[in-house]
């Protein structure tokens, strides 16, 4: 099992937590691979991650110095630089020019989205810290 430097061990009921607010991702993003929507999309604007999201920065405190608070920043990262790739895809979009590229960062991000989740998700069932 890794550990922070500082070598606290999460209580089980957080990572239970951390369980949790990945399955909350995935569903998000699961529903943006089986709709017409994109994965970015749907994993943004779903309530699933909205509420994820919202966990994370309510549990994050209780998670300091233990190798879990790496986890809860991996989550709360991936949330957010989607959201920016999203937004740039956006302002691409408005011009005949960007829509291309929008649709490119959509589906590249969209990717990213699920990687981060497949991988983070992967870590904490092995116990391990996510890198910084």
């Amino acid at each position: 099992m890794s550990s922070a430097p500082s070598g606290l061990v999460p209580r089980e009921s957080l990572v239970t937590v951390a369980h949790v607010i990945y399955a909350l991702h995935a569903f998000s993003a699961l529903t943006g691979l089986v709709s017409a929507a994109f994965v970015v999309t749907a994993f943004l604007t779903g309530w699933p991650s909205i509420i994820a999201a919202i966990i994370n920065y309510v549990k994050r405190s209780d998670v300091r110095g233990t190798w879990l608070d790496q986890h809860f920043s991996w989550q709360i990262r991936t949330f957010w630089f989607a959201l920016l790739w999203v937004l740039v895809a956006a302002v691409l979009f408005v011009t005949v020019i960007g829509i291309p590229f929008a649709w490119a960062i959509w589906v590249i991000t969209g990717i990213w989205v699920l990687y981060r989740i497949i991988r983070g998700w992967l870590a904490l069932v092995s116990h391990e810290a996510m890198p910084t």
